[in-house]
This record gives C-alpha cells, sequence and structure tokens, in this order.
C-alpha cells in the first residue's frame, strides 16, 4: 500500500468514527423519543382514576416510549389506587414516578407499581395505614390486611422488599435497623435510596431526563380536554344543586300541570346532566341511578293511581333524595367508612338546600305563572263558573245526598251501590269498609265523593 492510499484509507476511518460518534450522540440524548407526562396531584378518587385511565390512553395514541407521573397526594380511596395501579402494572410503556412532595397512604401504592421511582428533595414515600373517612382512625382490620397484600405483590413484581412495603402499611411489624414496633415506616428521600425504594434524588423531571440520556426528547404534557373541563364544571356543588332544584321543581310543575311538557323535559335534561358527570367519573353507580327513578316512579303511582298520601309518596321522596345524595359520593354499596366526612355532609347540605329551595321557588311562582302570557296559550288560568254553564260533574246533581252502601272498600277510593246501581267514588282520605252505610256530598269529576253516614 502506498503512501497517499494509506493517508486516504486513515482519513476515511477518522471521517466515520466521527460520524458514527454524532450519531450516538443523537440516539443517547433521545432525540427521536417521546415522553409522556401527567400528575396526580389531588386526592385518589374516582375522578383521579378517571384522568390516570384517560392520560394512559392517550400515551398510547402518542406512542410514547416513557411515561412519568408528577406525584404529591396524600393519598386517597383504597380500591381506586388498587385500579390505579393495576393500569400501571399492565401497561406496555415504562412508567416512572417523580414524587414531588408527598407519596402518602394510596400515593406509595400506586409509586411502587411503577418501574422506577425519583424524588425531589425533601420528599417522602409510606404512611400506608387504612384509615376511615368520617374520624380518620385505623379502619378495621380486614382493609389493612387487604392493603399489605397490595403492598406487598407490588413490591414483589417491581423487585423491591416486600417486607418493608407491608410496615408501611401495619405498625405492628417491626424490622430491625428500619423500624420499631408501633409506627408504620415513611421514607425519607435518603431513607428511600438505601433501602431500593428511590432510584434517584432530582430537582426535577427534566433532571430525570437528563440522567437517561432523554434530555432531546420530545416531552408531551397531558392536559384536559373540553370535555373533561364540562364534566368538571358540572360536578361543582353550586351547578349540582341548582340541577337539583330544576329537577324537583320541573317534576312539581308537571304534575300540577300535565300535559304541559316543558317542566318535565327541564327535568329530564337536568337529570342527564347532574347523573351523567358523576356516573363517568366512577361516582354515580347503576344502582343508585336506579333508585332515583324508582322513587319518580313511586311517587307518580301515589299521586296518579292512588289518591290521598300515604307510603308510596313517602318512599318516592325518600327515593328521589338518596338517589341525589348518593350519586355524588364513592361508597360502595351503601358503605361510608371511606367516604370523609366533609365530602358526606357537602352532599347532604346541598341536596337539602336544592329541595328546600325548589319548594320555596315553586310556590313563588306558582301564582306568578298564570300571569305570563305564554303560559296563559297552554293553560287555563281562569275560573269557569257553574252559573256560565260550565260543569265539571260527571254524574247527576240529584245523586247528591243519595244514601248507600261500600260495595267495594274504599281506600279512600272504590265503589258504592246506590238503589241498586254501581257507581265509583271516593272518601275524604278515610277508609271505609264494605257493606258500611255511605251518604254522597259531591258529584262533581268523575266519581262521587262520599262519607260515613252517621243517623
Amino acid at each position: 500500500m502506498t503512501l497517499q492510499m494509506k493517508i486516504y484509507f486513515t482519513l476515511a476511518l477518522i471521517f466515520f468514527l466521527f460520524s458514527s460518534q454524532v450519531v450516538l450522540a443523537q440516539t443517547d440524548t433521545g432525540i427521536d423519543k417521546k415522553v409522556f407526562t401527567f400528575k396526580i396531584d389531588t386526592d385518589i378518587d374516582p375522578a383521579m382514576t378517571r384522568r390516570v385511565k384517560l392520560a394512559l390512553k392517550s400515551a398510547e395514541e402518542a406512542k410514547a416510549d416513557l411515561i412519568i407521573i408528577d406525584m404529591d397526594t396524600y393519598g386517597g380511596a383504597v380500591n381506586d389506587a388498587d385500579e390505579i395501579r393495576t393500569m400501571i402494572l399492565n401497561s406496555s410503556i415504562p412508567i416512572y414516578v417523580f414524587i414531588n412532595k408527598d407519596a402518602a397512604s394510596a400515593g406509595a401504592l400506586i409509586s411502587i407499581a411503577t418501574d422506577s421511582i425519583y424524588m425531589a428533595p425533601g420528599a417522602s414515600i409510606g404512611a400506608a395505614t387504612v384509615v376511615n373517612g368520617t374520624d380518620g382512625e385505623a379502619a378495621p382490620d380486614k382493609y389493612q390486611s387487604y392493603m399489605r397484600s397490595m403492598m406487598r405483590s407490588t413490591a414483589e413484581a417491581q423487585g423491591r422488599d416486600p417486607k418493608i412495603a407491608e410496615a408501611m402499611v401495619d405498625e405492628k411489624i417491626e424490622i430491625e435497623g428500619i423500624s420499631e414496633a408501633g409506627s408504620v415506616i415513611t421514607f425519607s428521600v435518603s431513607e428511600a435510596k438505601k433501602y431500593g425504594f428511590c432510584e434517584g434524588e432530582f430537582d426535577s423531571i427534566k433532571d430525570i431526563l437528563i440522567s437517561q440520556n432523554l434530555a432531546d426528547a420530545e416531552i408531551i404534557t397531558y392536559e384536559t380536554g373540553f370535555s373533561e373541563d364540562i364534566i368538571a364544571f358540572f360536578l361543582s356543588p353550586a351547578i349540582s344543586g341548582f340541577l337539583i332544584l330544576i329537577i324537583i321543581g320541573g317534576i312539581y310543575f308537571e304534575l300540577q300541570t300535565p300535559g304541559v311538557g316543558f317542566p318535565i323535559l327541564a327535568s329530564m335534561i337536568a337529570v342527564l346532566l347532574y347523573f351523567t358527570p358523576y356516573y363517568l367519573n366512577g361516582l354515580a353507580e347503576n344502582w343508585e341511578i336506579l333508585v332515583f327513578f324508582i322513587g319518580v316512579i313511586l311517587l307518580a303511582v301515589e299521586l296518579f293511581v292512588i289518591p290521598g298520601f300515604g307510603i308510596f309518596g313517602v318512599l318516592g321522596i325518600v327515593g328521589i333524595l338518596t338517589g341525589l345524595v348518593l350519586g355524588m359520593l364513592p361508597n360502595q354499596n351503601f358503605n361510608f367508612d371511606f367516604v370523609p366526612a366533609a365530602d358526606l355532609f357537602g352532599a347532604l347540605l346541598t341536596v337539602i338546600i336544592a329541595a328546600i329551595a325548589s319548594v320555596g321557588l315553586v310556590f313563588w311562582l306558582t301564582p306568578k305563572v298564570n300571569e305570563w302570557g305564554a303560559f296563559k296559550t297552554i293553560t287555563l288560568s281562569t275560573t269557569q263558573q257553574r252559573s256560565e254553564g260550565y260543569t265539571s260533574s260527571f254524574y247527576a246533581e240529584t245523586l247528591k245526598g243519595k244514601t248507600g252502601i261500600v260495595h267495594s272498600r274504599l281506600r279512600p277510593s272504590g265503589k258504592i251501590e246506590i238503589d241498586g246501581d254501581v257507581f265509583d267514588a271516593y272518601s275524604r282520605g278515610e277508609f271505609i269498609d264494605q257493606g258500611e252505610k255511605i251518604i254522597v256530598i259531591s258529584t262533581e269529576g268523575t266519581s262521587l265523593k262520599v262519607k260515613k253516614w252517621e243517623a
């Protein structure tokens, strides 16, 4: 090989090596990678579960190479934490968590489920004892046992010490050199790093990416869409209270003026707007919505089928109010152990105030409605006097004052017999047994109004 050829060969080799380094450097900084981030920064509840589900779906659609959760929560509902950790464990995309600043209780469980845990200076992880929502005291042992098993299995799945994970829940577990009996484990950053519950301490997600050679990766931050903002708007207690007002008021006005249509239409739209956001967020269950509609049916039966106001009417009102309250709360089959007392009180207060306001509004509006020009076109706002030839009597006036006997028991409606003929009749509210003697006191309407005959 000549000297000239050697020089050409050396230069070509240098150029090739330099080009390779440039390509490798570009690849190592993740210039063609996508990192998807979203926040868990409030209580772990059905709304948060929905957010995580939508975020993970968006990450898959974006073909993200890595997901980083920005975590800062004191915990929340155990069942929702379980659902979120299951989604994380089943994710085909690697998931990291950046604890900034707290991952307590349910937050600790979710963090342990991720592939890597990173913490900000001053952050902490642990204190996963299950507490009830009323007074913050430790929940019964069956709940602690369930949480311990989840913490243990999750830690095992991610190669972390399952005994330490359990000790974050159970104060009775003592680990030599780490915890003493009587207190659950809560790790600082240095302690978490020492015992394998933190891969590193960083100031920001950007610093984590630099450490993973992903400094130039495309960062996609999850933001709620317009539809989610609308749902959040209708979840506001003030808006919920307003919708309850329309629901109750609409039902009342429709019952007072059957066939008008507008009040019941407004009520139906309000029911849809009320329950849909709570249902989508996992708060309103199918059976809770069913309780509401059963209440409406019972109330309608009381008003249209069974004269008077008795057990069906009471059960109907209770069903309507119960359905409205339960729809706002994340209870588990009527178990309120983990429903915060403030949430329970807030839901009750919202429904009660709205119900009282709707009743007050009904009494205030009723005398004014007939004065509205538009309403006069679809309702009868004047009194039709008998002296002007109007009558609502289905039976002859001569039956008034007649006596007869009860043909079938009046409860308070039924049938009576007068001079061998059978008529529909109803009492003033009292029950009258079959065979009792009665007297007709009014013939107006489609049934005779009677009372018990007292000689």
